[in-house]
């Protein structure tokens, strides 16, 4: 039977990378809210600060951690902060990613392909390698969850590294679920579609004259919110999806599904980018 217990997470640990804004800070704060102690991981120490004093404030524990979990050195103090002032962990949530920029494959540099593995794949490997011994040693279990894209499922022009990294993540988390499934410890995915955050803002990038389409680009009728995600986060960090590892859950408002389909005024349906008429009925 579940209980109010089973989506409380007291007395756990959390650590939560790129935790000072957007998604991040989301999760975060949402993990706090249902009883984990949080370290708040971001490589703006002004940004962690903030949102460690944030959930502080709301009552619950916060570790403000400044870190570039791009290096290594930082990620090794990460795990020696964490260790020392929180205890071993339970929870690991892997945020960080960035695009960085778009372009042709073949205009791109081998420069370029190393700045995205470090923020979208490298860290992944980092952290998680870093702060798994104490999870394995606690004997408690656990989750990790990392943070891909719906990218990885789909291809997007112009970002074909970024996309490569991304798919990477998906492989690196089956493929762990199955070595720690004996541990207890369970790791999964989510994969959002375009949400907005301080990184990402569908609502400047669109013009204004354009924003009325915004209900007929994603089925669920509009872009993600970084409260979106912190919810599959939560499930996925719960015992609520004790039986649930080694999966993506794809946070993306249908849009994988609709596979290149989109509405229309009147409730039909199209997947040609000009249509006359009301598409393919509803």
């Amino acid at each position: 039977m579940l209980d109010r217990d089973t989506i409380m997470l007291e007395g756990s640990t959390a650590v939560v990378t790129g935790a000072g804004a957007g998604i991040g800070r989301a999760v975060a704060e949402s993990l706090a809210a249902h009883g984990a102690s949080v370290a708040v991981v971001d490589s703006v120490p002004q940004r962690s600060a903030e949102v460690a004093r944030a959930i502080e404030e709301r009552g619950g524990r916060a570790l403000d951690a400044p870190a570039d979990v791009r290096e290594r050195e930082d990620v090794d103090r990460l795990r020696d902060r964490v260790l020392a002032e929180l205890g071993a962990p339970d929870i690991l949530v892997n945020n960080v990613g960035h695009y960085l920029s778009a372009g042709r494959f073949v205009d791109s540099r081998h420069e370029d392909w190393d700045a995205l593995y470090r923020v979208n794949l490298d860290h992944v490997l980092t952290c998680t390698h870093a702060l798994l011994p104490a999870m394995i040693d606690a004997g408690r279990g656990g989750s990790i969850v990392n943070v891909t894209t719906i990218e990885a499922f789909r291809g997007i022009p112009g970002c074909a590294v970024y996309s490569a990294f991304k798919s990477a993540i998906t492989g690196f988390t089956r493929s762990l679920a199955l070595e720690l499934g004996p541990e207890g410890i369970r790791v999964n995915a989510v994969a959002p579609e375009t949400t907005e955050t301080e990184q990402v803002q569908p609502s400047r990038w669109i013009p204004a004259e354009h924003r009325d389409r915004e209900p007929y680009w994603i089925p669920a009728g509009r872009f993600g919110r970084p409260d979106d995600i912190a919810g599959s986060v939560l499930f996925l960090a719960s015992k609520l999806s004790a039986w649930v590892t080694g999966t993506t859950v794809h946070v993306d408002g249908g849009a994988l599904a609709a596979g290149g389909f989109y509405r229309v005024p009147g409730g039909g349906w199209t997947n040609t980018p000009i249509v006359t008429g009301s598409g393919i009925p509803g």
